[in-house]
Protein backbone atom coordinates (compact mmCIF):
# COMPACT_ATOMS: atom_id res chain seq x y z
CA UNK A 1 0.00 0.00 0.00
CA UNK A 2 1.62 3.54 -1.02
CA UNK A 3 1.81 5.83 1.84
CA UNK A 4 0.72 9.16 0.97
CA UNK A 5 2.43 12.38 1.80
CA UNK A 6 1.27 14.89 3.56
CA UNK A 7 1.17 18.89 2.97
CA UNK A 8 1.32 20.66 6.46
CA UNK A 9 -0.29 17.22 7.91
CA UNK A 10 -2.96 17.41 5.65
CA UNK A 11 -3.79 15.33 2.90
CA UNK A 12 -4.10 16.65 -1.12
CA UNK A 13 -7.54 15.93 -0.75
CA UNK A 14 -8.18 17.89 2.31
CA UNK A 15 -5.99 21.05 1.08
CA UNK A 16 -7.96 20.74 -2.23
CA UNK A 17 -11.54 20.74 0.10
CA UNK A 18 -9.95 24.19 1.63
CA UNK A 19 -12.26 27.28 1.09
CA UNK A 20 -10.42 29.74 -1.29
CA UNK A 21 -9.85 32.32 1.94
CA UNK A 22 -7.94 29.25 4.02
CA UNK A 23 -5.71 29.15 1.02
CA UNK A 24 -4.75 32.81 0.40
CA UNK A 25 -4.19 32.93 4.07
CA UNK A 26 -1.70 29.54 3.99
CA UNK A 27 0.33 29.80 0.72
CA UNK A 28 -1.12 33.02 -1.33
CA UNK A 29 0.44 35.50 0.78
CA UNK A 30 2.68 38.34 -0.59
CA UNK A 31 6.35 37.12 1.01
CA UNK A 32 7.82 33.28 0.52
CA UNK A 33 6.82 30.28 2.77
CA UNK A 34 8.11 27.58 4.53
CA UNK A 35 5.85 24.57 4.57
CA UNK A 36 6.39 20.86 5.11
CA UNK A 37 5.33 17.96 2.73
CA UNK A 38 6.22 14.63 3.19
CA UNK A 39 9.50 14.96 4.82
CA UNK A 40 10.93 17.70 3.10
CA UNK A 41 10.65 21.82 4.61
CA UNK A 42 10.32 23.60 1.37
CA UNK A 43 10.92 27.67 1.03
CA UNK A 44 8.41 28.85 -1.84
CA UNK A 45 6.47 31.55 -3.03
CA UNK A 46 3.55 30.75 -4.76
CA UNK A 47 0.72 33.22 -6.42
CA UNK A 48 -1.88 33.67 -8.91
CA UNK A 49 -0.34 36.18 -11.67
CA UNK A 50 -2.79 36.83 -14.58
CA UNK A 51 -4.11 33.15 -15.49
CA UNK A 52 -1.50 31.70 -13.99
CA UNK A 53 -0.52 29.49 -11.05
CA UNK A 54 3.66 30.72 -10.44
CA UNK A 55 5.33 27.79 -8.31
CA UNK A 56 8.72 29.56 -7.26
CA UNK A 57 10.94 26.81 -5.29
CA UNK A 58 14.14 28.74 -3.41
CA UNK A 59 15.20 25.39 -1.43
CA UNK A 60 13.81 22.12 -0.47
CA UNK A 61 15.26 20.37 2.41
CA UNK A 62 15.20 16.61 3.11
CA UNK A 63 12.35 14.86 0.75
CA UNK A 64 13.15 11.75 -1.11
CA UNK A 65 9.62 9.91 -1.34
CA UNK A 66 8.15 12.08 -4.34
CA UNK A 67 8.18 15.17 -2.61
CA UNK A 68 8.02 17.37 -6.04
CA UNK A 69 5.92 15.15 -7.67
CA UNK A 70 3.00 15.41 -4.98
CA UNK A 71 3.55 19.47 -5.43
CA UNK A 72 2.70 19.04 -8.91
CA UNK A 73 0.06 17.23 -8.41
CA UNK A 74 -1.46 19.80 -6.24
CA UNK A 75 -0.52 22.56 -8.24
CA UNK A 76 -2.38 20.91 -11.42
CA UNK A 77 -5.30 20.47 -9.61
CA UNK A 78 -5.25 23.52 -7.73
CA UNK A 79 -5.07 25.45 -10.95
CA UNK A 80 -7.48 23.49 -12.39
CA UNK A 81 -10.49 24.20 -9.63
CA UNK A 82 -9.48 27.91 -10.10
CA UNK A 83 -9.76 27.60 -13.66
CA UNK A 84 -6.04 29.06 -14.80
CA UNK A 85 -4.47 28.19 -17.56
CA UNK A 86 -0.73 27.45 -16.85
CA UNK A 87 1.20 26.83 -13.94
CA UNK A 88 4.96 28.55 -14.01
CA UNK A 89 7.58 26.68 -12.58
CA UNK A 90 10.17 28.41 -10.85
CA UNK A 91 13.47 26.35 -9.52
CA UNK A 92 16.12 27.97 -7.80
CA UNK A 93 18.96 25.00 -7.87
CA UNK A 94 21.63 26.12 -9.90
CA UNK A 95 23.61 28.07 -6.58
CA UNK A 96 22.57 25.68 -3.97
CA UNK A 97 25.37 25.29 -1.16
CA UNK A 98 24.62 21.89 -0.93
CA UNK A 99 22.91 20.76 -4.25
CA UNK A 100 21.10 17.23 -4.71
CA UNK A 101 22.78 15.46 -7.55
CA UNK A 102 20.04 14.06 -9.40
CA UNK A 103 17.54 17.39 -8.72
CA UNK A 104 19.14 19.22 -12.28
CA UNK A 105 19.23 16.34 -14.48
CA UNK A 106 15.77 15.65 -12.98
CA UNK A 107 14.58 19.26 -13.96
CA UNK A 108 15.94 18.71 -17.36
CA UNK A 109 14.61 15.67 -18.31
CA UNK A 110 10.55 17.12 -16.94
CA UNK A 111 11.71 19.99 -19.75
CA UNK A 112 12.91 22.44 -17.02
CA UNK A 113 15.21 24.77 -18.80
CA UNK A 114 17.40 27.50 -17.38
CA UNK A 115 16.88 30.60 -17.99
CA UNK A 116 17.13 34.34 -16.92
CA UNK A 117 13.98 34.91 -14.93
CA UNK A 118 13.89 38.83 -14.42
CA UNK A 119 13.84 39.61 -10.50
CA UNK A 120 14.85 36.64 -9.88
CA UNK A 121 18.03 35.60 -12.05
CA UNK A 122 18.93 32.28 -13.35
CA UNK A 123 17.06 29.01 -12.41
CA UNK A 124 15.57 26.26 -14.05
CA UNK A 125 11.83 27.26 -15.78
CA UNK A 126 9.30 25.57 -17.23
CA UNK A 127 5.78 27.14 -18.17
CA UNK A 128 3.00 23.91 -18.36
CA UNK A 129 -0.60 24.37 -19.29
CA UNK A 130 -3.28 22.73 -16.97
Amino acid sequence: MKRSVLFEGYTLDEVLAFTDEEIEAWILVDDPIIFKVGSAEILAKIEIKESSLVVELAQIEGGGEGVLSSIGVLARKYARQQNLQHIEWIVHSLDCLDPNPKLNPMLERAGFAIQDIPDKGKAYFRKMSV
